[in-house]
């Protein structure tokens, strides 16, 4: 009778699991569900759609042809970094306000922000803070009114240079996070 019972409960687990596992497939990705904001009846499910993002050169949002972005602040792209630190100094904070401002008043333009490092540290430790450095710009950004969704942030670690050299010069340069637009990456 135990065997039974054992079987019989092993065979319910396993057709539980696969019932579990069990996908359909669509042609119609509307994204993953999220719970209303408040409103609505408990357990209430809503969905939204992924929006494919625009990278083509010149494509909408794209400040290629608006002529702020050639010159001033926001012709200014890079902000550099102390050994070791991921923190925006002071004097980068007008460059990155006006950044955001764009990015308020252009809710098509995307950005992609690039953290750099120098050479020195081993890969990992210079992926991860180029990651900090790229997600401190993001941040920053948002809480000055960006969408979120406008900004992606990535880490390049060592990879990118922008001067080559192993001195303190050239560490310097390239210890730094790079704010690109569509349609330039």
């Amino acid at each position: 009778m135990r065997a039974r019972l054992t079987s019989l409960f092993t065979a319910i687990a396993a057709a539980a699991l696969v019932a579990a596992c069990a996908s359909t497939t669509s042609d119609d990705q509307t994204g993953a569900p999220v719970t209303g904001p408040g409103g609505g009846k408990p357990g209430a499910v809503t969905t939204t759609p992924v929006k494919p993002l625009d990278m083509t050169r010149g494509g909408v949002g794209s400040p290629e042809a608006d002529p702020r972005v050639k010159q001033g602040p926001l012709a200014q792209r890079s902000i550099y970094y102390d050994l070791d630190k991921f923190d925006v100094k002071d004097e980068y904070r007008g460059m990155v306000e006006s950044h955001a401002k764009y990015l308020r008043e252009n809710p098509a333009a995307r950005m992609l922000i690039q953290g750099n490092t120098d050479e020195r540290g081993s890969r990992e430790y210079n992926v991860g803070l180029g990651q900090r450095r790229s997600d401190g710009v993001k941040r920053m950004l948002v809480l000055l009114g960006a969408r979120d969704n406008q900004i992606e942030s990535v880490s390049l670690g060592e990879e990118k240079p922008q001067a080559e050299g192993h001195d303190e010069g050239a560490w310097a340069k390239n210890r730094r996070s790079d704010m690109l637009y569509s349609g330039e990456f």
